[in-house]
C-alpha cells in the first residue's frame, strides 16, 4: 500500500495526489506539516513524500513518474516517446517557469507579508516572458497536451490558479488571461477527482490558518 505524506494546502502534494486518484491507485495519507516531516524519507523536510512496500521516495515529478511505471493501469503518458517527451516539457515549464516564478509573489498575495516593489516589477517582467513562452507550447484541446489527460494535467490542475489569483492580487490583472486557461480550468473543475483535490485542499487551508493564528 502507497502513503502518501504531507498536507492537502500544498500544491505539489495535490498534484501528486490527483495522479493517484486519476489511475485508481488505493493509497493512504499522512498528515505531515513541513518542520514535522520524516526526515529519513524527504532529507530537505520538503513535501510531499511518498512511502512504498520497495521504500521511500521524494520530490512530487519523482513521484508522479514513479507512480505512472509502477501502476501502468489508466495511463497519464502517451505511449508516443515523443508525445511522452511533450508532456514532461509542460511540466518541466509549469513547475519552474511559472509556479515557481510566481511563488515569490505568494507571501504577500495569500499570507499577509511584503514583496518589494523592485522584486514585483522583476518578477511580473518573468513571468510575463515565461507565460508567453508556454502559451506556445500548450494545446488545450481539450486538455493542455493534446487529447489525453496527463501527468501535465495533473501539474496544470493544481499551479495555475495559483499563478493566476496572484498575479491577479498583486498586479491588477491575471497574466493567463489572454490563454485558454480559465475556461480549460473550469472544465477540470467538473472532473470528480479535481473536486475532490480541491475541497480537501479548501478543508486543509482552513486548519492550516488556524494553526498559524493558534
Amino acid at each position: 500500500m502507497l502513503t502518501l505524506c504531507g498536507f492537502a494546502a500544498s500544491n505539489y502534494y495535490n498534484k501528486v495526489k490527483l495522479a493517484l486518484l486519476e489511475k485508481g491507485v488505493p493509497f493512504d495519507e499522512e498528515l505531515a506539516w513541513v518542520g514535522q516531516t520524516d526526515k529519513a524519507c524527504s532529507p530537505l523536510g520538503k513535501v510531499p513524500y511518498l512511502k512504498t512496500d520497495a521504500g521511500s521516495l521524494s520530490e512530487s515529478t519523482v513521484i508522479l513518474e514513479y507512480i505512472e511505471d509502477a501502476f501502468p493501469q489508466n495511463p497519464l503518458m502517451p505511449k508516443d516517446p515523443f508525445q511522452a517527451a511533450k508532456v514532461r516539457e509542460l511540466l518541466r515549464y509549469i513547475e519552474l517557469h511559472l509556479e515557481l516564478v510566481a511563488r515569490n509573489l505568494y507571501p504577500e498575495a495569500f499570507f499577509g507579508g511584503k514583496v518589494s516593489d523592485s522584486a514585483k516589477e522583476k518578477i511580473g517582467q518573468q513571468l510575463e516572458k515565461n507565460v508567453a513562452a508556454f502559451a506556445k507550447l500548450t494545446k488545450y484541446s481539450p486538455y493542455i497536451a493534446g487529447d489525453q489527460f496527463t501527468l501535465a494535467d495533473c501539474a496544470a490542475a493544481v499551479h495555475l490558479p495559483l499563478v493566476s489569483s496572484a498575479t491577479k492580487i498583486i498586479f491588477g490583472r491575471d497574466f493567463l488571461a489572454d490563454t485558454p486557461a480559465r475556461e480549460y480550468l473550469k472544465k477540470l473543475g467538473e472532473r470528480a477527482t479535481v473536486q475532490k483535490v480541491n475541497a480537501d485542499r479548501k478543508a486543509n487551508t482552513e486548519l492550516m490558518l488556524s494553526r498559524s493564528k493558534g
